[in-house]
């Protein structure tokens, strides 16, 4: 936006120029601009690069073979599409950043000769989400919520401390589920918490994905497990005419293999880097649920990659995960729009009809659209639940354990019960505002009389 007043700012949507800044028409010009103020859209690029040809990058070299747009535009299109152009080695010049840092978080770097720059792109060509380096992000990035925690469980009971992991593994499993509007039985449950509790054990593949699927799905399989081999959506059938209506339009079948080899190659390129934990974890796990490369199941395995990317880069261990599960089931609005952010857009750029069997095709080339998005938003929503977990959920379930630990003590001291009946009477007072209703004492607990129940009733009170 280009404003009279002679002054530059920002709003919560804009950059506002003044009108001094404001580019001839030509296309470099404008090129030139976005890298300076923009930063990178790979989409919008190759897009561009498809549209206008390889005449404009060798016209830009040949006029300004040093300058570091013509370099970093260069280099870009062979990158985007894959090919070499008829342009001699540089020899000379200062090797300069394709992602400008202050702009963008930037991956780990590789030198490129050819062209004179430091390829620092988070991802490769067939993979490469990009983040934009925000205010809220850069705050997010500098808290160091892992010593939070440390530093939250120091001179905490051992034993309290791994009952709550063990607890939060569970509850992270089942809130996984809940997401998807499942509440499966506790065997399942526990099954997927044990596979959460393993995050980050075994390299990411395609064979570890349709293993996790195996896991996730239980004994009621699918037609077909794994990789999808037909088109896939997300949302509704009109009720008469059962037409789709998608929320969501998977990647194509076809187009998988490539789509999880980058996502993969990105995924193992951060690992081995400096690059922010909880920014590669959104990248590479809201990546595969965009990319929706199995028929069911994508929701708790992109979740299980939250967990898997940050005990894997060291952010996380496994004796304590965070419970981002839970820390989403309580933003589940919040979680529904990061997702719809992205796939509404996307939707007005996907050609498609339907099919005989009230699924959809796809008619024109979307395989980009999956590849080069901005995970901006994702980040931002993924570090609001890391640091609800830290300040909320963790200390919440310890603190829980604690007074539950007082609560049993105290019963036991009262009256001889079993453990189970013990655990049972803390649950009927948990949920009835700290009274165990006449009903629940007559069916349950006739076996206490009325002095030994007020006394419970009020160190529950004392307590909770």
């Amino acid at each position: 936006m280009v404003t009279d007043k002679q002054q530059r700012y920002n709003t919560e949507q804009w950059q506002v120029f003044a009108n001094r800044y404001m580019p001839s028409k030509d296309e470099i010009a404008h090129l030139t601009f976005a890298l300076k103020y923009e930063g990178i859209d790979l989409l919008i690029l190759k897009e561009f690069f498809l549209y206008a040809g390889d005449g404009l990058v060798k016209t830009m070299m040949k006029n300004e073979p040093t300058s570091q747009y013509s370099r970093r535009i260069w280099f870009l299109y062979e990158w985007l599409l894959g090919k070499q152009l008829d342009i001699p080695d540089l020899k000379v010049g200062t090797y300069v950043e394709i992602v400008n840092p202050k702009l963008q978080y930037e991956g780990p770097i590789e030198n490129s000769t050819r062209h004179r720059v430091k390829n620092n792109l988070p991802g490769t060509p067939e993979f490469c989400p990009l983040i934009r380096r925000i205010e809220k992000l850069e705050k997010f990035t500098a808290t160091k919520f892992p010593e939070l925690m440390e530093k939250g469980l120091k001179g905490r009971n051992k034993d309290l401390i791994r009952r709550t992991a063990a607890f939060l593994l569970l509850k992270d499993s089942k809130a996984s589920f809940a997401i998807e509007g499942e509440y499966p039985p506790n065997l399942r449950a526990r099954n997927w918490g044990k596979a959460i509790g393993q995050a980050g054990k075994k390299p990411l593949s395609v064979d570890e994905l349709e293993r996790l699927q195996d896991i996730v799905i239980g004994t009621k399989k699918l037609k077909h497990m794994g990789i999808r081999i037909g088109e896939g959506f997300i949302g509704e059938h009109d009720r008469e005419s059962l037409l789709p209506m998608p929320d969501h339009i998977s990647a194509k079948a076809s187009d998988l293999t490539s789509l999880m080899q980058g996502l993969i190659d990105t995924n193992n390129r951060l690992q081995n880097s400096s690059y922010d934990p909880v920014l590669a974890a959104a990248s590479i796990a809201f990546g595969f649920v965009f990319i929706h490369p199995f028929s069911d199941g994508n929701g708790r395995i992109h979740r299980y990659l939250i967990h898997h990317i940050l005990v894997k880069m060291g952010y996380t261990k496994r004796d304590m995960i965070f419970p981002v599960s839970s820390a989403i089931l309580n933003r589940i609005g919040e979680y529904q729009d990061v997702l719809e952010a992205y796939s509404s857009p996307i939707l007005d750029l996907i050609e498609w009809k339907p099919t005989p069997d009230h699924n959809v095709e796809i008619t024109n080339e979307t395989i980009d659209l999956y590849r080069y998005f901005d995970a901006t938003r994702q980040a931002e929503f993924l570090y609001e639940c890391v640091e609800e977990t830290i300040e909320k959920i963790i200390p919440e379930e310890l603190d829980f354990l604690e007074k539950y630990d007082l609560m049993t003590n105290f019963i036991n001291s009262v009256v001889a019960l079993p453990d189970t009946k013990v655990d049972l009477l803390i649950k009927f007072l948990n949920q009835n505002k700290g009274k165990l209703s006449k009903n629940k004492r007559t069916k349950e607990f006739n076996e206490l009389n009325d002095e030994e129940i007020a006394a419970i009733e009020a160190f529950y009170g004392s307590t909770f």
